[in-house]
């Protein structure tokens, strides 16, 4: 009997103590707490009412029997496919631009950098103001060479969304550059070196050297835009208001037009349509950065 009793008093004795909590687990807990706590805020209960607004159905079928949501797709992947994909082939070049040590390079690279730097509406507004058919800078200026009335930039759709992706590929392509230009920096320029010892030109460096060492960084970039597009709405809310006639909207514009009619059922669904792009782009984006 002792012999089960000591042997019962052991085991009590090895049984392992529930896990306390040690000071700096504690504060490290007591500091995290204030970001949750915004990041449900501001960040899980939007979007969670957001889903909730949009949960019934027949907002997607009101939304369907609306033909200025078919134009609002149709001009969300124009906007995606032509004024992202131009954007970033031309900060990629640009990026091989910036790089040279020239001091009016550098002196350049400052002025070029003032579109991402100002703020985004007085910049897009005042670009509206330059297109005015009327009063506008630009037209002023074609009249003054030609003598022959400008274009109603804004009053056309196709002109109108074409200056909106102008417009946009013009305030972020700064940005972009000098990601991209960081990418080139890092390439190794032993490789440069014994390229041009062997005698390659740039277009067979940039195609076996730099391409290949940047393939990476320039499609993550650009997936990475692609997302922040679809939920930018200033280059066509500022320059154009969805204008003319609501021909020039996309999704990320046609949700405020709702709410400015105060259908907030379709402004939710409009933008939950929005999803289907931005979760495969999403998936794609940690799927490279995974690698």
């Amino acid at each position: 009997m002792a012999i089960t009793l000591s042997a019962s008093d052991s085991a009590l004795a090895e049984a392992p103590r529930p896990a306390r909590l040690t000071p700096p687990q504690i504060w490290g807990i007591v500091m995290l707490a204030p970001y949750i706590l915004v990041f449900l805020a501001f960040v899980v209960y939007p979007v969670g009412y957001g889903l909730w607004l949009a949960r019934d159905p027949a907002s997607y079928v009101a939304l369907y029997n609306d033909p200025i949501f078919a134009r609002a797709a149709v001009n969300t992947l124009i906007f995606l496919l032509v004024g992202i994909n131009l954007k970033m082939v031309i900060a990629l070049f640009l990026s091989g631009f910036f790089i040279q040590q020239r001091g009016w390079i550098k002196w350049l690279s400052v002025i070029f950098i003032l579109p991402w730097a100002v703020p985004s509406i007085p910049t897009i507004l005042s670009v509206r103001f330059m297109l005015n058919p009327e009063w506008g800078m630009v037209n002023h200026l074609i009249f003054s060479l030609t003598g022959d009335d400008g274009p109603n930039w804004l009053n056309d759709p196709t002109i109108a969304l074409g200056m909106a992706i102008g417009m946009h590929i013009w305030k972020s392509l700064p940005f972009w550059t000098l990601i991209l230009m960081t990418g080139r920096l890092a390439i190794s320029q032993d490789l440069f070196e014994a390229a041009e010892v062997d005698g390659a030109t740039w277009m067979q460096k940039f195609r076996y050297i730099t391409w290949p060492s940047m393939q990476t960084l320039y499609i993550t970039c650009t997936l990475l835009s692609m997302i922040w597009t679809l939920g930018d709405f200033n280059s066509v809310y500022l320059l154009t208001g969805g204008g003319p006639a609501d021909l020039t909207h996309v999704l990320s514009t046609l949700g405020i037009r709702y709410l400015r009619l105060d259908q907030l059922n379709l402004a939710m669904a409009s933008i939950v349509c929005a999803m289907p792009l931005v979760l495969p782009l999403v998936y794609f984006m940690m799927k490279r950065l995974s690698r």
